[in-house]
C-alpha cells in the first residue's frame, strides 16, 4: 500500500537526520599500546667493591736542617735530589764576624791569663814575708782572694773562647746522616736566622706511605690493621700495616692523615703515587643484592624501582634503601627481596598500574647461503628458504 506524499517526505527526512547525526559523532580514542619493558630477576650476589685512596711514598724522618747561627749564606753544595754522606758538606755562611769574634775571645783569655800570672805573683811573695811574721795573715788572704778571682775570669775567658770556636765552626752545615736531599729552602747569598731551614734531607731507612681519609671512615682504620698498596708505575702490590692515625682532622681538608709503614726490603721510590686499600673497609665477598643505576628512580624523595606482577603483568612502584655503590651498580640495603621482577631500562616513562609486556630480542636475519645453480658467485647468492626461478623449473 503507497504512503502520501507527505508522509515518505518526513521519513526521508528524518532518516537523513539520524545519518548526519551519526557522522558528526566523535571515533572513540585509540587503545594505548602495552608497552614491553626489559627485566631482571633479583638475587644475591657478590661485593667486589673495596675503597682506596690516593697515597704518596715519603720517608719516615724528614730532617730540616740550618745552621746554628745567623749569617750570609756564601755556598750551597746540596743540589735536589743528591745523595749524601754522614759529615758531608752541604752548605756554608760567610765565617769573617764569626772568627773576629774567636779572636776577641782569644784577647781575653791572654789577658786573664797575664792577670792570674800577677796575682800568683803576688801571693807568692805576701806567703813569703807572712812567713816572716812582716805581713799580718789578713794581707795574705787578700792576696789569695784575688789570685782566685784572677784564676776565675781566666776560666771564663777561655769558655768564651771554647764557644767562639764553636759558633765559627757553625759556618759550615754538615748532613748528620745518610740520605737524599729532598728540597732547597735558602739560597747563596740570603741572610739566613739561627735555626732557620736550609737543606731537607730524607734519611736512609723505612718508608711510610700517607694517605687522608673522611671522617665517616676513620674510625674503622686502627693502628695495625693490614693494608694494601699497589704502586701505579709497575702495578705491583705491596703488603702494609697502619702505623699512625692523625688524632684531629686536617684544617682545610677536614681529612684524617694516615701513615702506613710498608714491609719489605723492595720499596718503591721517593715520591712515588701508590694506591691504598685499607682492608679494615673493604667488604669483599659478602653476600648483597645489587641493581643497575637505570632501574632507580626519586619518587617524592625517595629512591623507588617498578615490581613486575607476574600474574597480572602490571607494574607497582616499590621504595628502596641504597647502602652504597659496587662499581656501576647500586648495592641495595632494604625493599627487594631474591625473586622479584624489576624494570632495569625505561622506568621514567611508566605508571603504577600500567599493564606491559616482556621485552624480546629481535631475532638476527636469516644468514645468507650459495645457490645451487651454475650461476657465478656474484649472482647465485640467495636468502635461505628461496630458489631461483630456473632452479624451480627443474623437473
Amino acid at each position: 500500500m503507497a504512503l502520501p506524499s507527505s508522509r515518505f517526505f518526513l521519513l526521508a527526512l528524518s532518516l537523513c537526520g539520524a545519518s548526519v547525526l551519526s557522522g558528526c559523532s566523535p571515533a572513540p580514542a585509540p587503545q594505548e599500546p602495552v608497552r614491553a619493558v626489559k627485566v631482571l630477576t633479583v638475587g644475591a650476589s657478590s661485593f667486589q667493591y673495596a675503597p682506596e685512596f690516593a697515597g704518596e711514598v715519603k720517608p719516615r724522618i724528614e730532617s730540616r736542617l740550618g745552621f746554628r747561627v745567623a749569617g750570609k749564606l756564601v755556598r750551597r753544595q746540596a743540589e735536589p735530589g743528591q745523595r749524601v754522606r754522614a759529615g758531608e758538606v752541604l752548605a756554608q755562611l760567610d765565617p769573617q764576624d764569626l772568627r773576629l769574634a774567636a779572636d776577641a775571645a782569644r784577647a781575653q783569655v791572654a789577658a786573664a791569663q797575664t792577670n792570674r800570672e800577677l796575682a800568683a805573683a803576688d801571693f807568692k811573695r805576701f806567703a813569703t814575708l807572712k812567713e816572716q811574721n812582716f805581713i799580718s795573715g789578713a794581707e795574705l788572704e787578700r792576696r789569695e782572694s784575688t789570685l782566685k778571682a784572677a784564676q776565675a775570669q781566666l776560666d771564663q775567658a777561655q769558655a768564651q773562647l771554647s764557644a767562639q770556636r764553636n759558633q765559627a765552626g757553625y759556618a759550615t752545615l754538615v748532613a748528620d746522616v745518610a740520605g737524599v736531599v729532598t728540597g732547597i729552602d735558602a739560597e747563596p747569598g740570603q741572610v739566613v736566622a739561627a735555626g732557620s731551614p736550609v737543606v731537607r734531607i730524607a734519611q736512609d731507612g723505612p718508608r711510610d706511605v700517607v694517605f687522608s681519609v673522611p671522617e665517616d671512615k676513620v674510625a674503622s682504620v686502627r693502628a695495625g690493621s693490614d693494608v694494601a698498596v699497589r704502586v701505579w708505575a709497575s702495578s705491583r702490590s705491596l703488603a702494609g700495616k697502619v702505623r699512625e692515625v692523625s688524632a684531629s682532622a686536617d684544617p682545610v681538608t677536614r681529612t684524617f692523615s694516615v701513615k702506613v709503614s710498608l714491609q719489605g726490603a723492595d720499596q718503591p721510590a721517593l715520591g712515588s703515587t701508590v694506591s691504598v686499600s685499607p682492608l679494615s673497609l673493604g667488604h669483599a665477598g659478602a653476600t648483597v643484592i645489587k641493581l643497575p643505576t637505570s632501574a632507580l628512580r626519586q619518587e617524592g624523595g625517595a629512591t623507588a624501582v617498578w615490581v613486575l606482577d607476574k600474574a597480572s603483568m602490571t607494574l607497582r612502584s616499590q621504595p628502596v634503601q641504597i647502602a652504597t655503590a659496587d662499581g656501576n651498580e647500586a648495592v641495595i640495603a632494604a625493599g627487594l627481596q631474591p625473586g622479584m621482577l624489576v624494570v632495569s631500562a625505561g622506568v621514567h616513562v611508566l605508571s603504577p598500574g600500567q599493564k606491559v609486556t616482556l621485552y624480546q630480542d629481535r631475532q638476527a636475519p636469516m644468514p645468507v647461503v650459495a645457490s645451487q645453480d651454475t650461476q657465478p658467485a656474484s649472482t647465485g647468492s640467495v636468502q635461505a628458504g628461496t630458489l631461483p626461478a630456473a632452479a624451480a623449473k627443474r623437473p
